[in-house]
């Protein structure tokens, strides 16, 4: 419980000193898409402390592609600690459902699990 309120508060703060950065996406709200737009995932990140999101698994690709992530520093970008968020950008290429899974990897030098993990169900008309 102390977790998810510190996580919770520290997410508050984050979209505060954020200002007019991206919010970040619901995981439970599925993504409606028209074929050949672009949409973004945003994802609370801190990779000032070793912290990374990944795809995890492989994408339907027959109906989205990756396109490109971007970090913003929700403050001084060499601030260990500061936070910000992880922007995903996909391509809906045809019509079809499928789910993106992103995984947040805590710092390893050994290949390991993330240490959570958010799915994202697409929807591209």
């Amino acid at each position: 419980m102390k977790r998810i309120l510190f996580v919770t508060l520290v997410f508050a703060l984050l979209l505060s000193a954020c200002g007019g950065a991206a919010k970040p996406s619901n995981p439970q709200v599925v993504l409606p898409v028209s074929a050949g737009n672009e949409f973004k995932v945003v994802l609370a990140s801190n990779p000032s402390t070793g912290y990374h999101w990944e795809i995890v698994g492989d994408l339907d690709k027959s109906v989205v592609e990756f396109v490109s992530q971007d970090y913003k520093s929700a403050s001084d970008p060499n601030a260990v600690g500061g936070g910000g968020v992880d922007t995903f950008v996909f391509k809906a290429v045809a019509s079809g459902q499928t789910t993106i899974t992103l995984g947040y990897y805590p710092p390893s030098n050994n290949p390991v699990e993330p240490e959570r993990t958010e799915i994202f169900t697409v929807t591209v008309k």
